[in-house]
């Protein structure tokens, strides 16, 4: 079964904006959404939080290369793609995430 997750924490925005097109997207693939609040810096250590809003499918998340990063906190993530920086990650990242964790399944 694929999973899901939207990591954040209450004092970023970002993951309301985001919150319709995870929910749809899990939807779509079948996929269980769940919703994880980090409310401590030590949790945020302790989960790999790189920031607010976090989206991973199956564990990995959905940002190329993010698997690299260490520097996980209390903060809101921006994104960089195609040029330009967005407070959420592009759909087509969350796409191919959920693409990716359907084929080893």
């Amino acid at each position: 079964m694929l999973t899901v997750e939207l990591l954040y924490f209450d004092g970023c925005p970002s993951h309301e904006r985001l919150m319709p097109t995870v929910r749809r997207l899990a939807e779509e693939a079948g996929a269980v959404l769940a919703l994880v609040r980090v409310e401590t810096p030590e949790q945020a250590q302790a989960v790999r939080f790189l920031g607010s809003p976090t989206v991973r499918v199956n564990g990995d998340d959905v940002e190329p290369g993010a698997a690299l990063r260490t520097d996980y906190g209390m903060k809101c993530r921006l994104f960089r793609f195609a040029g330009t920086q967005s407070p959420t990650p592009p759909e087509e990242w969350i796409r191919a995430a959920l693409a990716r964790a359907h084929d080893v399944t």
